[in-house]
């Protein structure tokens, strides 16, 4: 392919994902080869290439295949690609309004993700409420907002729709949404490129800062220093900031202990695991969208509090099943009924009845506190040994179907009776020590998710 086809197909980029996206994302991608099909690019760093590949490789592979070459696949790897051009000043003073958002190079958001399309349930419905306040642009009354939780529990859809009821209530306000990925890597961008003052000038400037997955910061030290610097300045200025990750700041190991406190000075607030009612409300949400694609599909009675039932710990794969058993009833021109689900999604059906073990309670109990596994399980009481024993006798009794002696087997051999002792003590302190339940929280959707 020649530069001068590379470079109609770059002018249609621009067009698809607006200039400032183009700029950094785009314009620094070099097409090094395009054979059997695949259209090989160099790109500065591994975690661009990644992010190119996840939201704009469909858009980059349609648009090659438009001007009629074979491309079945798109691939990056790391070359010396050109330096991306440097972004234009956010420019409030002379755009239209709606266009302040626009104009801040933040991760794409996506259309689907509002508040009209969350579905409320006890699990989530702080979370959801601290993210409406936040929404309506008001006065900040808590700051940061620190969402928390396992995976498809719905942060990063909370962060979607505040952003987009931003646009809607406060357009002119300057609102950034994007990745702790994302935020390091421009970071390391403007270092690179001696453009650091441009960098805290740009995140300086919004009104709302939203981190998604801050975990991925930790350990990342001259990140977590800017970070933590952007965040002062921020709120300093009364600004908001909204973060979320996939555990509590106290949690995040190898986050720096300044930046804990600052994290944990907000509302913080943990989506919990779904129950049943939240799941099958997802599900008869999801039904009337369906329905609306796929004219004359029939669906039975009790289908959707099958699935409900059995796919308990992950939105995401909860409303995958749903979408795959449409697609393919519609494909075949069959009613949607009990049998046909459990053929579809047999594969999906098989992994959500995968039973945990005490073996891997044990484990990631002791890893967890940090102890051994055998003494986890010796004759040792010592109490930074006999507390972290007990819960994971605690969660082997809740998680699995294992009787009390079976358990205490599995615990060097012990009775049954003290089995029974270890999980009253920790239904007793569950009520009392904030810790242990935050403990047993985590613990529960690292193993069940």
């Amino acid at each position: 392919m020649t530069n001068e086809t590379w470079g109609q197909v770059r002018e249609e980029l621009i067009k698809r994902v607006g200039k400032h996206n183009y700029a950094t994302w785009i314009e620094p991608l070099k097409l090094s080869q395009l054979k059997n099909g695949v259209a090989r690019f160099e790109v500065p760093t591994i975690f661009f290439g990644d992010w190119v590949q996840r939201n704009y490789g469909d858009h980059i592979r349609s648009q090659l295949a438009s001007t009629g070459a074979t491309v079945d696949r798109v691939e990056f790897a790391v070359g010396a690609a050109p330096a991306p051009a440097r972004a234009a000043k956010p420019a409030a003073r002379t755009v239209p309004p709606r266009a302040a958002n626009e104009d801040l190079p933040g991760a794409p958001l996506d259309a689907r993700f509002t508040f009209d399309s969350f579905v409320v349930g006890k699990p989530n419905e702080l979370a959801h409420a601290a993210a409406r306040r936040v929404a309506e642009g008001g006065p900040v009354t808590f700051n940061p907002l620190f969402l928390y939780g396992g995976v498809g529990l719905g942060k990063t859809h909370l962060m979607h729709a505040i952003a987009h009821e931003l646009q809607v209530r406060r357009p002119e306000l300057r609102v950034l949404y994007l990745s702790a990925e994302q935020f390091m890597y421009r970071f390391v961008q403007a270092l690179r490129d001696r453009q650091v003052m441009d960098f805290k000038e740009l995140f300086r400037s919004v009104d709302v800062l939203m981190v998604d997955d801050v975990q991925f910061i930790a350990g990342k030290d001259s990140t977590q220093e800017e970070f933590f610097h952007t965040f002062n300045a921020l709120v300093d200025a009364n600004k908001q900031i909204v973060i979320s990750a996939d555990r509590a700041p106290g949690e995040i190991k190898d986050l720096e202990e300044r930046i804990k406190s600052r994290l944990q000075c907000g509302l913080v607030v943990d989506l919990h695991p779904t129950d049943y009612e939240l799941r099958l409300g997802i599900l008869q949400q999801k039904v009337d969208f369906y329905r609306s694609q796929y004219k004359g599909l029939v669906l039975a009675d009790g289908v959707l509090e099958f699935l409900a039932h059995r796919i308990t710990t992950n939105v995401r794969v909860l409303e995958g099943a749903l979408t795959r058993l449409f697609a393919f009833a519609s494909l075949v021109g069959r009613e949607i009924t009990l049998d046909l689900a459990q053929d579809c999604l047999a594969d999906i059906l098989r992994s959500s009845d995968r039973k945990l073990s005490i073996e891997e309670i044990q484990r990631k109990v002791a890893e967890h506190y940090n102890v051994r596994l055998s003494d986890l399980i010796g004759p040792k009481r010592l109490r930074t040994i006999a507390r972290p024993r007990q819960v994971a006798m605690y969660l082997s009794k809740q998680l699995t179907p294992r009787s009390l002696p079976e358990i205490g087997r599995r615990f060097g051999g012990r009775d049954h009776t003290t089995i029974m002792h270890g999980v009253r003590k920790i239904e007793e302190l569950i009520t009392t020590d904030s810790q242990l339940s935050d403990d047993l929280q985590l613990l529960r959707r690292l193993l069940q998710g």
